[in-house]
């Protein structure tokens, strides 16, 4: 399926492959996507790598036709992953990058170039590929047919092979070792924090979700791990030394050493194979963004060998971040502020980036959860910043919690007269805005609990337009150019400045390192 390669990016079948040319047959592609949908679904696993590994081998091995960074993680796998892809094109490398979940189209999974395939050759790679997909349901491995999040990955790979790229980036969607994503062996397997999530499928300990993760790492890659907790951190150190893997370690090898808020995004200094640099501009709030900016520069640096990247390549790529629905603005007067988190470790540091960036009295939080997930945790968290909370339920899957459930424990946790029920998450959102309109200027809209509800949401306020929606200045200050800092004067957010200070032990001349195997967060 190599038929473009040698083809300039800017030739026309590279405009086809992504986002550039008209969007084909709509009926045809909704038909496409529900039929793929309507597979087994991607938040059950089915523990094995045979099917996504025959069909690979069907479609001439497309996952070895480029070096792969895999990225895996309870939190911040996506936007680490946009980032090492923005890192990467800014070195002049033609990239692939596969997400998961979508947050309006399935096309927005596989990325080319940092934008998603164009949905009519989506639906022509499909086309192309779904008698092989066949082929392979036939046999009914393991005794079930191809799962969605296998074809899925099967047709990213096909994908970059066609393109064809340099790099590809893959986003784990559930643990690591029984991922399809790896069927293929990362140059550069890099692991984000782990924290409690779908422990029905991984386990009920941090080890037992790490060790589930720590699948990636295999004999051959370079492994890049934040900072974890302690149970984690000794599970990935064995991993890697069972399988000969090198370790680039957040705290020990790489960091981020400050930060600063700035006008859309923040400043971030940061320890880089080369030493340490500063006045980096990252278009993205809170400290979690700034973690995983560092983890994602370490990443691309151990994709290099080990080497530094220069400074300006560094401030292109950071530059250039587009993360959607992560405290994206995504209106004004009212101001709504839209998020994915949905775990009690991702809820956590959204709302800490989100009292650092915004001032916002009252704040009414518009919520809506899937019932797999700990509810009651987020709820808590929620009750310390919202003032009102609007439950509702999304349309888009059958594990979301219902309104009636939703408010019963909302109930619980607020109190009856801070919770509102709304059926759909257009109701939900309207009255959210109408609540915020009446209290004044200073009121403000949180959109959090469920990829499904960012997407429903951004298609109520935003459209379709995912990769090139600009984000208003979050600072209020007309004066100020992005990237430059804020004023302690400026009233519209909070006066401190954040700092980060990150344990470590005592560096010796030769820049090795004494002390804590990793930073542990707490």
């Amino acid at each position: 399926m190599n038929s473009t390669q040698g083809l300039p990016a800017d030739s026309p079948r590279h405009s086809i492959v992504t986002g550039g040319f008209d969007s084909g047959d709509p009926q045809r592609h909704a038909h496409i996507v529900s039929e793929l949908t309507g597979r087994w679904p991607e938040n059950r696993v089915g523990p094995s790598l045979d099917r996504i590994a025959r069909l690979c081998e069907l479609l001439g091995s497309p996952q070895r036709s480029a070096p792969v960074i895999q990225i895996t993680g309870t939190n911040g796998k996506g936007s680490t992953a946009i980032m090492i892809d923005a890192l990467l094109r800014a070195m002049g490398l033609r990239t692939g990058r596969f997400s998961s979940p979508h947050l309006q189209d399935l096309t927005e999974r596989i990325c080319i170039d940092g934008q998603p395939i164009a949905p009519d050759r989506f639906d022509e790679l499909w086309e192309q590929v779904e008698p092989l997909v066949t082929m392979v349901d036939d046999q009914r491995l393991d005794g079930i047919e191809m799962t969605f999040f296998e074809v899925m990955t099967g047709l990213a790979y096909a994908a970059f092979a066609d393109a064809p790229v340099d790099v590809m980036i893959m986003e784990v969607g559930m643990g690591g070792r029984w991922d399809a994503t790896n069927v293929a062996d990362a140059q550069v397997a890099v692991v984000g924090p782990v924290a409690m999530d779908h422990m029905q499928y991984l386990g009920d300990t941090i080890a037992e979700i790490a060790t589930e993760k720590a699948g990636i790492i295999k004999a051959g890659s370079t492994a890049v791990i934040a900072g974890q907790s302690a149970d984690a951190a000794r599970v990935l150190a064995q991993r890697c030394l069972e399988v000969g893997a090198p370790m680039v370690r957040e705290g020990i090898d790489f960091g981020l050493l400050d930060r600063q808020p700035a006008v859309s995004g923040q400043l971030l200094r940061l320890d880089t194979a080369s030493g340490p640099i500063g006045d980096i501009f990252l278009p993205l709030l809170g400290a979690h963004m700034a973690h995983n900016a560092a983890l994602a520069l370490a990443s691309v640096e151990a994709f290099m060998g080990g080497k530094g990247l220069d400074p300006t390549v560094i401030e292109a790529g950071f530059g250039q971040v587009v993360a959607p629905a992560r405290l994206e603005t995504v209106h004004s007067e009212p101001t709504v502020v839209l998020d994915t988190a949905h775990n009690p470790h991702g809820v956590k540091a959204t709302l800490e980036a989100l009292r650092e960036a915004f001032t916002f009295r009252p704040l009414i939080a518009v919520v809506a959860m899937m019932a797999d997930k700990q509810v009651d945790q987020v709820l808590a968290q929620l009750e310390t910043v919202a003032d009102t909370i609007v439950v509702s339920h999304v349309s888009g899957s059958r594990r979301a919690m219902s309104v009636a459930e939703l408010a019963d424990l909302a109930t619980g946790i607020f109190g009856a007269n801070r919770v509102r029920t709304a059926d759909d998450v257009s109701q939900a959102l309207s009255t959210a805005m109408g609540l915020a309109e009446q209290s004044g200027e200073g009121a403000g809209v949180l959109v959090i609990g469920s990829v499904y509800l960012a997407g429903e949401v951004r298609d109520i306020l935003v459209g379709h337009d995912v990769t090139t929606v600009e984000q208003p200045l979050r600072l209020g200050a007309d004066d100020l150019q992005v990237g430059e800092r804020r004023p302690a004067s400026m009233p519209t957010t909070r006066t401190s400045t954040t700092r980060i200070e990150v344990r470590r032990g005592a560096r010796r001349a030769d820049r090795g390192w004494t002390g804590a195997l990793f930073k542990v967060w707490e």
